[in-house]
């Protein structure tokens, strides 16, 4: 994560010689190109610093890469590498579910940053065309589609590794190796914020499971997804990592249903919340909106795409 973010305004010069006039082709802001990379991921510095809006590469920056940006760089190349080939297909099923739901949750993100409702939709074009691709790379070539986002991981790993390394060493030569590089002192400054919001969060989820087994198995058994299932969207707001750990238990339904939630859930509560403290506070509350909104849009999407589907609902809560 700091390697990322010592390389994003580098990324974003070399990049933007490239992306700048396209999206100006079209009468869109270049600030719309971070939002590929996670929040934490880059994607911040990289909207603000190709954004001809300033509040346009916030927003981008903040909302739409803490949903668009973390399902291309973490949600799908992870989830989709982690799980057996039963599971992985019922992930890929509710991704599809959760990428649909996407426009309408960072449109509600854009409102609520002050964005104007025509430019707002103007700006939510570019996340809903990358949002269809994607609807029908899953549909039609999971697997080719799998091994691309596995490079792009891949290559996301090699230029944290190289940035991380880079600002080191300038940090202890005082060296500039290559200009315009975020400090690592500031990049583990913000990383530090986040790690210490992520401290309590597995405690917070035992906790949180213990005092609302109850209803969390009542409500679980009402959707035909168990308990465990309604934990597991919890899971997903709190952190990326517990909520994927945990899908492999969930019955076929709960599976679907969870990872249509994690693609704007994933971290509302943890690193994107202390991420967006750190850096831009006033848009705390459309971050937790726009992922509230969208999380919850997928998960009656996918609880309706599958309540007469037989065989999906076995070993609930189990």
């Amino acid at each position: 994560m700091a390697g990322i973010i010592c390389l994003a305004p580098v990324l974003a010069d070399v990049l933007g010689r490239v992306i700048t006039p396209v999206y100006h082709f079209f009468r869109q802001d270049p600030g719309m190109f971070g939002c590929i990379l996670s929040i934490d991921m880059g994607g911040y510095q990289m909207a603000v610093r190709l954004a001809d809006n300033e509040l346009v590469g916030r927003f981008a920056g903040i909302i739409a890469a803490s949903i668009m940006g973390c399902t291309l760089s973490f949600t799908i190349p992870v989830g989709m590498g982690m799980f057996e080939k039963d599971v992985q297909n019922r992930f890929a099923r509710g991704i599809l579910y959760g990428l649909i739901c996407i426009p309408p949750a960072i449109l509600v993100g854009a409102l609520l940053c002050g964005i104007p409702f025509l430019t707002a939709l103007w700006l939510c074009v570019p996340v809903t065309i990358l949002s269809l691709i994607l609807v029908i790379a899953l549909k039609k070539a999971p697997h080719a589609t799998l091994r691309a986002f596995s490079g792009f991981a891949f290559g996301l790993k090699v230029l944290t590794t190289i940035g991380l390394f880079i600002g080191v060493f300038q940090y202890m030569t005082g060296l500039e190796l290559i200009p315009g590089m975020t400090q690592v002192t500031e990049a583990m400054r913000i990383i530090s914020i986040i790690a210490i919001t992520l401290l309590g969060v597995l405690p917070f989820s035992k906790i949180l499971h213990w005092l609302l087994k109850k209803p969390m198995d009542w409500f679980g058994d009402k959707l035909k997804i168990g308990g465990k299932g309604v934990m597991a969207f919890f899971l997903f707001y709190l952190d990326s990592m517990p909520g994927l750990i945990a899908l492999p238990d969930l019955n076929p339904r709960g599976q679907i249903a969870a990872a249509a939630v994690a693609v704007c859930a994933c971290s509302a509560l943890s690193s994107h919340f202390a991420f967006t403290m750190a850096c831009q506070s006033e848009l705390t509350l459309p971050l937790l909106a726009a992922k509230l909104t969208g999380s919850i849009i997928a998960a009656v999407l996918a609880l309706m795409m599958t309540r007469n589907e037989p065989g999906l609902t076995e070993d609930a809560g189990k």
